[in-house]
């Protein structure tokens, strides 16, 4: 799994006292960028909620954007980690049917996209530190061809290709739509709607 936080911070386990500064902070950040946005998110604020002082901040992370990243890289590890046991759960149940666990994965996405909804709403702004948008859309194509990996689709194939980044994008369109959602009820209804959508696409055509 590549990483893609580039952070001047100091770069030591995060273990013990080193880890709980750093929640703390993460925790921190999270609030005052969801209230504030990111362009208008003050370090002192950050850090008077965090109760550490505004050295730890630029000691773990080197600053705004390295709090920034930090949390991204937090959401994507989790959501990748939750997406791989699932898969590993349904081959471990005999299911060997690639649109079946193409469709296991995507709804493992998209409600972990509501359980870290918080963070959700933060990417929905699309105010992000410069260079953002690069990274995101290195994960992107990355995200797009371990899934025609999955689907066993032949990427040197353009028809192929587009089929799955369409597929893609329905993904990361709801995981977008469910930080709105007002309750677990109507994110559910969101995921199961996304999730027949899904099958009904994923079909090769012929």
């Amino acid at each position: 799994m590549s990483g893609i936080v580039e952070f001047a911070g100091t770069e030591e386990a995060p273990t013990g006292q080193n880890r709980t500064v750093r929640s703390a902070l993460l925790d921190a950040a999270l609030e005052v960028f969801i209230e504030r946005g990111y362009a208008d998110a003050g370090l002192a604020e950050i850090a008077a909620r965090s109760g550490m002082p505004v050295g730890s901040l630029f000691q773990h992370y080197g600053g705004k954007r390295g709090l920034y990243l930090a949390l991204w890289e937090e959401f994507r590890e989790a959501q990748e980690r939750r997406t791989a046991a699932t898969l590993t759960a349904e081959r471990g149940r005999g299911v060997d049917d690639p649109i079946a666990l193409f469709v296991a994965g995507a709804r493992a996405y998209l409600e972990g996209a509501w359980d870290n909804r918080r963070f959700g709403r933060l990417l929905v702004e699309d105010d992000g530190p410069t260079g953002f948008d690069a990274l995101r859309r290195q994960w992107d194509r990355a995200w797009v061809r371990r899934n025609a990996r999955l689907l066993e689709v032949d990427e040197k194939r353009r028809a192929g290709r587009v089929r799955v980044r369409v597929l893609t994008t329905v993904i990361g369109g709801a995981a977008r739509e469910l930080g709105d959602c007002g309750d677990e009820t109507e994110a559910q209804e969101i995921v199961d709607e996304v999730c027949g959508i899904l099958i009904h696409l994923s079909a090769p055509p012929g």
